[in-house]
């Protein structure tokens, strides 16, 4: 019986999938968005109106006023859901180094967020390499009182498989051994800066933490190898609990409207740029994909909510605290798939955490080819961290995003940078975010079975796993489980 019922499920399953045709409104979609699609011209006022939109700053709530505003005036239920962050922002910040303490010299460097309120050290300089957890038990006293200069990524030639940990994961690690400060290599030439988080809570570290540019660390790097050298990091920062908001609109489904399908990119971003890219053209591909259903009256079976989360780049804090809201009002198991859409760009297909997705997501962009063959129908299955989707993800929740796609114009490089400013924006392929993802959008919202459900804890944990995420989240803090 036990077999005879998995068969009959399975012939539900590919009927199900086989009824999928949904190419009639996939090509409303598309005709909206190539004739009327908004987001490239908001993501502009935003930029030219607003400026950053750093989470808790003046021009933070600004932000969030602006996506309700648009999302309002599309004809949408709109909501803030509102949480209180320890916010941080940068005042002063010098950085010196030489080869002895009575002879440092001014080096470019830009302070990363949650370092200490005020700071000043002067220590000798050590060379942690990637500073992963094995460049310091090598010799475990190294570090010990020092500065810990750390490349960003991996260092080239380094070992095949070596982890390419977070920057805030790699202070935590410099924090356990003992340093008395952190620099961070980033590795964009041109003496390009990286701003972004240290802390992997949210909360203020103990030690300063900076970035330089590529080569003046490299340049220590050899420099270290004939003499010593030493490092003062003196700066003064801003730290203080505030309010910030998410922004929250509801399309109703109409026959499964207790099953939510949650489509979202963070709408903050760091204060050295306006955000265009990280995440401008995330955030504001969502908030058209909001319009182009409401302009086409497009119906779903299951309840959608398009989301803008603020605290993204403080620690994922505004999709922490839509989880803990879901969980305060047992409305967490409603949400059946998770989107998001963090600095992509231009997709040719889509990726998911759950390898069970192949089949219907290929089978939807094989629907979406023959509107535009620029639509590879690629699919990934891959699971990460460090945006918004891994809060739902740790709660076993399905996510998913595009894929295959490259960032516009060269931007990269100028990734949490006083570059990343909109005339990096293509208004083609943001489009193409636009039409792409709504269009997977809405087959999540009307296909009869979503082929995946939420992970148990076990399951969950043997998916970390297997994806090689029990490190990362064992050095935040955030791996539950004993053994």
């Amino acid at each position: 019986m036990k077999t005879l019922f998995s068969f009959l499920l399975t012939l539900v399953g590919v009927s199900a999938y086989a009824q999928d045709n949904f190419s009639a409104a996939f090509t409303q979609i598309n005709t909206d968005v190539q004739q009327h699609s908004k987001a490239y011209s908001t993501l502009k006022a935003a930029t030219e109106n607003i400026g950053h939109r750093l989470t808790g700053s003046p021009n933070g709530a600004k932000a969030e006023a602006y996506a309700f505003s648009l999302l309002k005036s599309y004809g949408y239920e709109v909501r803030y859901q509102p949480f209180e962050v320890e916010s941080w922002s940068r005042l002063t910040n010098e950085t010196k180094i030489g080869d002895t303490e009575s002879s440092l010299k001014t080096v470019k460097s830009v302070a990363l967020a949650y370092s200490p309120v005020k700071s000043s050290v002067t220590a000798a300089l050590v060379d942690m390499g990637n500073g992963l957890e094995e460049d310091y038990v090598k010799d475990t006293a190294k570090v010990k009182g020092k500065i810990a200069l750390v490349y960003l990524g991996v260092l080239p030639g380094s070992a095949p498989g070596t982890p390419g940990l977070h920057r805030s994961e790699k202070t935590a690690i410099a924090i356990k051994h003992g340093a008395a400060g952190i620099i961070i290599i980033n590795g964009v030439k041109g003496g390009v800066l990286l701003t972004g988080t240290a802390s992997v809570n949210g909360k203020l570290i103990t030690i300063p933490a900076v970035c330089i540019g590529l080569e003046d660390g490299m340049q220590l790097k050899e420099l270290l190898l004939t003499k010593p050298q030493y490092a003062s990091l003196n700066m003064t920062n801003f730290s203080g609990l505030i309010k910030a908001r998410n922004v929250i609109a509801t399309l109703k489904g109409n026959s499964l409207p207790e099953e939510k399908i949650v489509i979202g990119g963070h709408l903050d971003s760091w204060d050295l740029a306006t955000g265009a890219i990280d995440n401008g053209i995330g955030s504001f591909a969502v908030i058209d994909m909001a319009r182009s259903f409401k302009a086409l009256n497009l119906k779903t079976k299951r309840t959608v909510e398009f989301v803008l989360f603020m605290g993204e780049e403080e620690g994922l804090l505004g999709s922490a605290a839509y989880i803990a809201a879901a969980k305060k009002h047992n409305e967490l198991d409603k949400v059946k798939f998770m989107l998001n859409y963090d600095m992509v760009n231009d997709p040719k297909g889509f990726s998911t955490s759950r390898e069970e997705m192949k089949e219907l997501f290929t089978s939807w962009g094989s629907q979406i080819t023959p509107i535009d063959t620029g639509f590879k129908n690629l699919f990934s299955a891959a699971a990460g961290l460090h945006s918004d989707h891994q809060s739902f993800m740790l709660e076993g929740i399905p996510v998913g995003t595009g894929t295959g796609g490259e960032l516009p114009n060269h931007s990269g490089q100028f990734y949490h940078s006083d570059g990343d400013k909109f005339s990096l924006v293509d208004e083609q392929q943001l489009k193409n975010t636009v039409r792409y993802s709504a269009m997977l959008l809405y087959a999540l919202a009307n296909t009869p079975v979503i082929p995946v459900s939420k992970q148990s804890d076990e399951e969950l944990k043997a998916f970390l796993i297997a994806h090689q995420l029990e490190l990362p989240l064992r050095i935040a803090g955030e791996w539950r489980w004993n053994n």
